[in-house]
């Protein structure tokens, strides 16, 4: 799958490095920028498959690119975006899973996770997809936060009930975790039902009500 993609980062040597995995991985970046204003008319002028943008950068530098993206996102109902930023902020996270409801995908990813090349490159091809993919460390952070509910919860539901919130498919969660896709389901079934989250066959849907409840 081949992607056009508009691209914000203030940082060049990252702005560069992210154009370069971008481009390996088959994607064309029709335009790489450096704010937010600029991420503005990009999207706007080329009708890109996805958005990445940095969190913080020009001209505020406070969470710019971060409301650029809701911005685009409301102008374009289902623009995927996929966030980076540099530290695990849950108030960013939970702004943008408010943007969910719409058939395009939304993630939220930490910059050290670009490290891992391919995985970042997967991401990137979920989100277009229409996927909801998020940091685990956010993951992590949400669920803690949510510890007394979570403890209705077995150990192996609780690894199941993560990788769910992540994004993940049951096949992948199966490979992840080397248990069959019939005992992924039984789990998920089973998690579902403890939490009282309603049983959806979209899987877009049923990751934005285990985050919707994980942020309580």
């Amino acid at each position: 799958m081949s992607l056009t993609v508009v691209l914000a980062e203030d940082s060049p040597l990252l702005r560069d490095g992210l154009v370069g995995v971008l481009s390996r991985f088959g994607h064309r970046v029709v335009a790489a920028v450096g704010d937010a204003e600029a991420l503005v008319a990009a999207a706007r002028a080329h009708g890109p498959d996805i958005v990445v943008t940095d969190v913080r950068m020009p001209p505020g530098n406070g969470d710019d690119g971060l409301r650029a993206a809701v911005a685009l996102r409301g102008e374009r109902a289902g623009l995927p975006v996929l966030v980076l930023s540099q530290y695990m902020e849950q108030s960013y996270a939970a702004h943008l899973l408010d943007l969910g409801g719409g058939p395009g995908g939304i993630g939220y990813l930490l910059k050290d996770r670009v490290s891992a090349v391919a995985e970042f490159a997967d991401a990137v091809e979920r989100v277009a997809g229409g996927a909801t993919v998020l940091d685990p460390e956010v993951v992590r952070g949400l669920m803690r936060r949510q510890r007394d509910p979570l403890e209705r919860l077995t150990a192996r539901e609780r690894e199941v009930l993560g990788l769910m919130a992540e994004g993940r498919s049951n096949g992948s969660i199966a490979r992840e975790l080397f248990v069959s896709e019939a005992a992924v389901l039984k789990h998920v079934g089973a998690i579902l039902q403890k939490l009282d989250l309603p049983v959806d066959g979209e899987s877009h849907r049923r990751v934005l009500a285990v985050l919707a409840y994980l942020r309580g």
